[in-house]
């Protein structure tokens, strides 16, 4: 299913600018091989595990809704829904869709003109389990409740729904023909996951809360109970596919600060963790610069490079406590946390820095690509991967992950780091650094009214430095595992991941030339680093850089003070505002209240229909309002919409891409977004536990996921 109901509480922007050079870039091989990390999943045959046993799966909170089309889906109801319900396509490591046997048999467009015409060729075993055949009537009900013409619905979204005319059965036997009005070549992403029409026909239903569970599914599992914290699925006695090897699935709400408590205590068996805890379970490998490999998967995707050291395991052991003898408390959680390995690979979602252009500075688009300019993104990506040894390049497209069809790395259309150019582009924009201002510089960080201005300070050491070491390094960096700044939560729909503290006993001569200066360098003149302040008419140049303000969201803390060092060797100063991770995205960036965000989007399998919301020109309201859909940054074309629009109606899967690579060289150009980093997953899984791990994009085959024998 198409990701923008999850996006709808994570976020991302667009924007605009021609003419665009040549686009080059390195382009994926569709048939090749995952990239490196991938995904990282301890593969087992299913004849190796027990046919048994309880796994307890940790989710951010409990899902309000079991409706993954709902407003208030989230994470669980995804991962909920993939257990107990069809999904007729699901995706590869490399993020591309594959018809599911269990539920199709073909599904292929068997006409284009006048009309697209889909025809599905259903599983005859497949039944719900009520025992009645999945079958056109269910394609029917999801058609009617989410293609938008019934407010009684209230759907998240309905894109794709919208373009369909009709769904009739076909000529033969479990067969089902969808007519679409308008072309749609996305429509893979269609019914997945299925409801039945006994959810999808009643909008009281189809709007029940999680609680009153989910009577009827069709999947290797199903629904027993719903209960505060968790949800229980049992084996379904109807499913006509693989058996599952577990007996029942526990989701259980355990929120990010707690996972490690859960995980020592024995409570978890599969959970996302933040990087401390992540640290902490690679420590108490018997031979810490053996772990990367030995823990590495079998599977095409496995991380598999050696890891940099990450400190002692006694340093590890203390590292959230605070005690760092070898006391007995830290010996048993060691061993507690030894009976877990570490999962890690680049998540199916990227943090990128967003810029506020309907407003102040950066409604000029050179003010905004000054910025774009002055961003060393190959720093913060290494600032944010290398420690956990992942791969650290920084992303170069907003619609594509590395390794997906289509990818092309497009940041050439903005240009790489260049302080000149950046500063050449704000005096163009009128922006310039004065006489005036060049003393101040030298006389300390002082404001336009001769107030001293307190910008954020640095970690003590620099972890993208190549001098620093490894432990210095694992120690003073954030990993963000965010991606949704509205629930802030650990796993994939919705955290910022704690980091550890940064090494308080550094000297001065360990810092790199741009950190900001510690407590001791107060009465040091101006920053390292620091070019004058520009201003214009008087005005220095200040941006507001809204940030959340929660002890899980310290890794973007950590990567915006970055980039706020960075502004200021061009002259840019930055007052980072921290804000509750409740209200981060509700009530700063859905309503525009900032010129500078960190946040994060996952990627999508659908580009084309995923994208088109995000980067759509904003529109006049009746009311005077603008419809921003969840463009962010208000930032739009009707050029970037054409090609999406042309994308959209595209049948034919390359020109398709086509479309999609020169939107978003266009959205490049335009620096309302800079992409930074996929995010790092880290996942703390029990040992003896298979076919499950870090999945990346790869959709769980839930019926393979068992314990060894």
């Amino acid at each position: 299913m198409p990701l923008t109901k999850r996006r709808r509480a994570m976020l991302l922007a667009a924007g605009v600018m021609l003419p665009l050079p040549v686009l080059t870039g390195c382009s994926s091989d569709d048939d090749g091989p995952p990239p490196p990390a991938a995904w990282d999943i301890a593969s087992a045959p299913r004849s190796g595990t027990t046919g048994t046993g309880t796994l307890r799966w940790a989710l951010d909170a409990a899902p309000t809704t079991l409706n993954a089309f709902q407003k208030t889906a989230d994470t669980g109801t995804q991962r909920i829904a993939g257990a107990v319900l069809p999904s007729l396509y699901t995706l590869d490591a490399r993020g591309r869709p594959q018809r599911n046997g269990d539920y199709l048999t073909a599904a292929d467009v068997t006409s284009s003109d006048p009309k697209q015409v889909v025809v599905y060729k259903l599983n005859p075993k497949a039944v719900w389990s009520d025992g009645r055949p999945i079958g056109a009537e269910d394609f029917q009900a999801q058609w009617r409740a989410l293609r938008g013409t019934d407010e009684a619905y209230g759907t998240a979204r309905n894109a794709g729904y919208d373009r369909i005319a009709k769904i009739e059965p076909g000529d033969k036997e479990h067969e089902v023909k969808v007519t679409f009005a308008k072309p749609y070549t996305d429509w893979r992403s269609l019914f997945t996951p299925l409801y039945p029409k006994s959810v999808m026909d009643n909008p009281a239903v189809f709007s029940a809360p999680a609680a009153k569970g989910l009577a009827v599914g069709a999947g290797p599992f199903m629904v027993r109970e719903v209960s505060d914290g968790s949800v229980t699925l049992v084996r379904n006695p109807r499913w006509w596919g693989d058996r599952a090897r577990l007996s029942r699935v526990v989701f259980q709400a355990v929120p990010a600060e707690k996972r490690a408590e859960a995980l020592i205590a024995g409570r978890l068996d599969l959970a996302e963790v933040d990087r401390a805890t992540a640290r902490r379970i690679r420590a108490t490998a018997p031979d810490k610069r053996a772990a990367g490999t030995k823990q590495g998967s079998s599977a095409p995707g496995k991380a598999g490079a050696p890891e940099p050291s990450l400190g002692s395991g006694r340093e590890a052991a203390g590292a959230e406590g605070g005690a760092t003898g070898d006391t007995d408390k830290n010996r048993s959680q060691t061993r507690a946390l030894s009976r877990f390995t570490l999962r890690k690979a680049l998540d199916s979602a990227y943090t990128q820095l967003a810029l506020n252009g309907t407003k102040g500075p950066l409604a000029d688009e050179r003010v905004r690509r000054a910025v774009a300019r002055a961003i060393d993104r190959k720093a913060l990506a290494k600032l944010v991967l290398k420690p956990m040894g992942l791969p650290s390049e920084p992303l170069g497209n907003h619609l594509l992950m590395a390794g997906q069809p289509g990818y092309k790395d497009h940041s050439g259309a903005l240009g790489d780091k260049d302080t000149n150019a950046a500063q050449s582009l704000l005096a163009d924009a009128g922006w310039r650094a004065s006489d005036a201002g060049r003393q101040k510089a030298l006389d300390g960080k002082t404001d336009d009214r001769g107030r001293r201005h307190s910008a954020p300070t640095a970690t003590a050491t620099d972890p993208a430095t190549d001098g620093a070491t490894d432990s210095a390094t694992d120690s003073a960096t954030g990993m963000d595992s965010a991606t949704d700044p509205a629930t802030d939560s650990a796993s994939g729909s919705a955290s910022q991941s704690p980091s550890g503290t940064a090494s308080a006993s550094a000297t001065n001569s360990e810092r790199p030339s741009d950190a900001a200066p510690a407590a001791g360098d107060a009465g040091r003149s101006g920053r390292l680093g620091e070019a004058a302040v520009v201003r214009k008419k008087g005005r220095p140049l200040v941006l507001r850089f809204v940030l959340p303000d929660d002890r899980t969201a310290a890794p973007l803390s950590t990567v915006g003070e970055r980039i706020a060092r960075m502004l200021e060797k061009i002259g840019v100063r930055t007052e980072i505002t921290k804000v509750s991770g409740e209200s981060y995205f509700r009530d700063h960036i859905a309503t525009g209240d900032y010129d500078l965000a960190l946040y994060s989007w996952p990627a999508s399998a659908y580009p084309a229909t995923d994208g088109r919301p995000i980067y759509a020109k904003p529109q006049p309201a009746a009311d005077g309002s603008l419809v921003v859909e969840q463009n962010y940054t208000r930032v739009g074309t009707d050029q970037i919409d054409q090609f999406f629009d042309q994308a959209l109606s595209e049948l034919d899967g390359g020109a398709s891409r086509s479309l999609v690579s020169r939107a978003d060289a266009r959205i490049w150009a335009a620096a309302g977004s800079i992409p930074l980093y996929q995010r790092p997953q880290l996942i703390a899984m029990r040992k003896g536990l298979v076919n499950a791990g870090a999945f990346g994009f790869a959709t769980p085959r839930y019926q393979d996921i068992g314990f060894r024998r």
